[in-house]
C-alpha cells in the first residue's frame, strides 16, 4: 500500500518533545527519559498510535514507547496526543531492525506487534516482524519474564508466525484464532486496523510467546 506523504511531517516530528531523537545514545538509560523505574513496553509498527496511546492511559504505572518508521504515519499519532499527552508515553521514528542499537539487554518488559505488514511474497519473508531473526532480537532486549504479543487478521501470516516462534526456540503461552470471541477478549485494546477488520467480520488471531519458561 502506498503511503500518502504528509507535508512537514519530518519537521513536526523533530520539534515534538514526545519523540526521542538521540535514540542510540539512550540505550540502557530509558528509565532516565521517564524519570522512574516503571517497566517499559514497546509497540513496533504502531501505525497511527491508537493502541499505544490507550495502553498508556490505562496503565499509568507502566511506560510505553511507540515505534514507527514512517514519518507520515507517526505524525498522526502525535496529533492524537496534542491534548493531555500521557507522561508515560514516548515515540521513536526508526526501522525495527535497529532495536538492538536502541535497547539494552533486559531493558524491555513486553513487546506488542499489531497488524504488522504481512510482506506476502515469499522472497520478502525475512522482512516480517515475526521472522525468526526478529524473535532472536526480541529475546536479547526482553527481561526473562517478558512476552511478545502479536495480533493480526492475516491467517497466512499468523500460521507463518507460529512456525517461526517454534523455529526460534520460543514458547507459546496462548494462541487464539478468534480473539474477540475467546477467553482472552476481556481487556483487549483494539488498534485502528483491528476495529476496521473486526467490523467487517474478520476474526482476529493472537499469540503470546515468551523466550523462557522458568
Amino acid at each position: 500500500m502506498r503511503l500518502r506523504n504528509v507535508k512537514g511531517s519530518r519537521e513536526t516530528i523533530a520539534a515534538n518533545p514526545l519523540v526521542i531523537q538521540n535514540i542510540t545514545e539512550i540505550k540502557g538509560h530509558w528509565q532516565e527519559i521517564f524519570k522512574n523505574t516503571a517497566p517499559l513496553y514497546i509497540e513496533i509498527g504502531m501505525g497511527k498510535g491508537q493502541f499505544i496511546l490507550e495502553m498508556a492511559r490505562r496503565n499509568p504505572d507502566k511506560n510505553f514507547i511507540g515505534i514507527e518508521k514512517y514519518s507520515s504515519v507517526l505524525v498522526r499519532a502525535l496529533e492524537k496526543c496534542e491534548e493531555n499527552p500521557p507522561e508515560n508515553l514516548r515515540f521513536i521514528r526508526m526501522d525495527a531492525e535497529m532495536i538492538l542499537d536502541v535497547f539494552a539487554p533486559d531493558e524491555i518488559s513486553g513487546i506488542y506487534l499489531n497488524f504488522s505488514d504481512p510482506w506476502p511474497k515469499d522472497r520478502h519473508a525475512k522482512r516480517r516482524l515475526t521472522y525468526r531473526d526478529f524473535w532472536n532480537r526480541y529475546r536479547e532486549i526482553l527481561k526473562k519474564d517478558g512476552q511478545v504479543i502479536f495480533k493480526t487478521d492475516n491467517r497466512p501470516l499468523f500460521d507463518f508466525s507460529l512456525e517461526e516462534v517454534e523455529a526460534a526456540g520460543w514458547h507459546l503461552m496462548n494462541v487464539t484464532y478468534d480473539l474477540h470471541h475467546s477467553e482472552y477478549a476481556e481487556g483487549n485494546v483494539m488498534t485502528e486496523y483491528e476495529a476496521k477488520f473486526s467490523a467487517l467480520g474478520n476474526p482476529i488471531h493472537r499469540l503470546v510467546a515468551c523466550a523462557y519458561t522458568d
